[in-house]
């Protein structure tokens, strides 16, 4: 039985492909079309699974899409109404994208697909969300979070699911707490994010990056604009805010007022903490002592959110009683509270899939209608996120020969692990492209740049000359997993934390262990960390052994392979073009070795 799910017009949009309730493909539309969060109908996706399935779209037993659009259109209607004539421009709006395109998503995966009405089914946006996360974990049963910015009307859900094994019992996801909008945890942090300059569904995580650079010293003042009960529930004071009724702003003149006048976008950010010796090129005391104000709304933003999170948590374990949490939706990649919620909350185990945002979705309404719609027993856990598009040589070969560069073929995976850790111990910055590209937001080690982790110029370097974005951005430490707890404080067993290898978790250095790895340590000391097995990834885990046999440091320094503003590579010719236009020394690529 082949069942494919879509995610698509909201933003991240992406497919999946389940044969008989086994994950074959899973892959975001932005790869193949190279629009950063692509939201359009994910044409290149679904072509993708269906060929690496080997199969037509006349094989396909059901396709589900990840929410149900007309209940979205009755919040958006709704909605505006509620609040017109200031929601006049967003009515505007939203009704020449529903009616061009949105209210039409059946006749259109119909048509796209060529498959009879029966084979398409619709799932509500946080059950997609809960399916993705507990379907694809080892449990037999579990507690439920699930936070986003808004699905049909849904912001945050709890809830506990079940699972049945061996056909001896039912697959069940109740959610029984739930916010509805507008009061949403992720547009509360959605909204901080354009404050600070950033842009929404895409710089979430820049603030999340610049909160270590700050104070939380507006704690006080965010809690004037989210009122938060006991058991996690929250609402908004809609004063401060205007995304329900705006299409340009997300927060309100009263915000202003509150918080001071917004961050220009793309501005320089240099503070008294991350240049102490005031040695940025553009240093100025007043331009600091400004952008230490934002970083102090950062930090407390991202403490408000961390809180509100551990009351939810703290309450679905009361109503529960699980040692066990799954977690998904776009705000469930906030790795610094994740980490927290390990650490602190009385579950002992959490589990994260990769593409925990929409793009997860599609995942979800597969393996939730499989599950749930037709009762099949479980069989798959995603142990790991290689599950995109892989090339073969010879297509390897033509690009690099189209690109006008010469190479080395090394097929020996040894030999060639050797050759990158001599490059890194040399000083050079390499890129690692191998095998099926990663599912989800982070690059795990097949589409990946790497470096020597131990001193601090490593950081500036990438992120200057390679990354080309903002100094404050940290990289991630990708260790050994049986080195992990060596490295990093409060963590007693690796192996069992299914978030750490999808870096999806924060912790804190041991005392002495960050100045090891001063590339990849946070300020405050901290690290989002991957880990790695050999089974895994043996290539990208021989290297890392080598390079701690060679240095007593088992820890490399990984970020994406891409440029800012891009989508991770997908081809061989993305690679090369990233490759080509920053200083990136040597790709590696699939055996095939390319230097400048």
């Amino acid at each position: 039985m082949y069942i494919l799910g879509i995610s698509c017009y909201y933003h991240d949009s992406a497919a999946a492909l389940l044969k008989d309730g086994m994950l074959v493909a899973a892959a975001d539309e932005e790869r193949f079309s190279r629009k950063k969060h692509d939201f359009d109908y994910p044409e290149k996706a679904i072509e993708f699974c269906l060929q690496q399935a080997g199969i037509t779209t006349q094989e396909l037993d059901y396709v589900v899409f990840y929410e149900k659009p007309l209940k979205k259109f009755e919040r958006i209607l709704q909605t505006s109404l509620q609040t017109f004539p200031k929601s006049w421009g967003v009515f505007r709006e939203s009704m020449i994208a529903w009616f061009n395109e949105k209210l039409w998503i059946k006749g259109h995966i119909l048509t796209h697909l060529d498959i009879p009405d029966e084979k398409l089914l619709f799932v509500e946006h946080h059950l997609s969300h809960a399916a993705s996360a507990f379907f694809c974990s080892p449990y037999e049963e579990a507690a439920i979070i699930t936070v986003d910015g808004v699905g049909e009307w849904t912001t945050a859900t709890i809830g506990k699911a079940t699972a049945d094994w061996d056909g001896s019992g039912t697959n069940a996801i109740e959610l029984f707490s739930e916010a509805r909008f507008p009061h949403s945890l992720g547009l509360l942090y959605s909204a901080f994010t354009a404050f600070l300059g950033f842009r929404v569904n895409n710089g979430e995580y820049k603030v999340m990056g610049m909160s270590p650079y700050g104070r939380p010293t507006r704690v006080e003042d965010i809690y004037k604009l989210i009122h938060v009960g006991d058991d996690g529930s929250f609402r908004l004071d809609m004063d401060y805010f205007s995304f329900h009724r705006s299409t340009s702003r997300t927060f309100s003149d009263k915000f202003i007022r509150l918080f001071g006048e917004p961050r220009v976008h793309d501005s320089d950010f240099f503070t008294p903490t991350t240049h102490p010796n005031k040695d940025h090129p553009q240093w100025d005391d007043a331009t600091a002592r400004t952008n230490q104000h934002y970083a102090d709304i950062a930090a407390s933003i991202q403490r408000v959110t961390e809180e509100v999170l551990l009351k939810m948590v703290q309450y679905a374990y009361e109503r529960t009683g699980s040692k066990r949490l799954c977690m998904a939706g776009g705000v469930a990649l906030n790795s610094v509270a994740n980490g927290r919620i390990l650490r602190e909350s009385p579950f002992e185990e959490v589990y994260i899939q990769p593409a925990a945002g929409d793009n997860g979705g599609a995942l979800g309404a597969a393996l939730y209608a499989y599950h749930v719609l037709l009762g099949k027993p479980r069989k798959f856990v995603m142990e790991h996120a290689y599950w995109g598009k892989s090339y073969t040589p010879d297509q390897i070969r033509a690009a690099i020969e189209a690109a006008g560069r010469s190479y080395e073929f090394v097929p020996d995976q040894d030999r060639l692990a050797h050759m990158m850790v001599d490059d890194i111990l040399s000083g050079k910055v390499i890129s690692l492209f191998q095998d099926r590209f990663e599912w989800g937001p982070r690059a795990l080690g097949n589409r990946s740049i790497l470096a020597d982790p131990r001193g601090a110029e490593m950081k500036e370097i990438v992120n200057e000359r390679i990354k080309f974005r903002e100094p404050f951005r940290p990289f991630a430490p990708v260790i050994l997993e049986e080195e992990a707890a060596n490295y990093y404080a409060d963590l007693d067993d690796p192996k069992k934390h299914y978030p750490l290898r999808y870096m999806l978790m924060v912790y804190k250095t041991k005392n002495g262990q960050g100045d090891k790895i001063q590339a990849v340590t946070h300020e405050g000391g901290s690290g989002r960390m991957q880990t790695v097995r050999r089974e895994w990834n043996p290539l990208y885990y021989r290297a890392i052994e080598l390079f701690g046999e060679a240095t007593g440091v088992p820890v490399l320094l990984n970020t994406s392979f891409n440029l800012r503003g891009e989508p991770i590579v997908n081809t061989p010719a993305n690679a090369l073009n990233t490759f080509g236009k920053s200083d990136i020394d040597t790709l590696y690529m699939d055996g095939f070795v390319v230097r400048k």
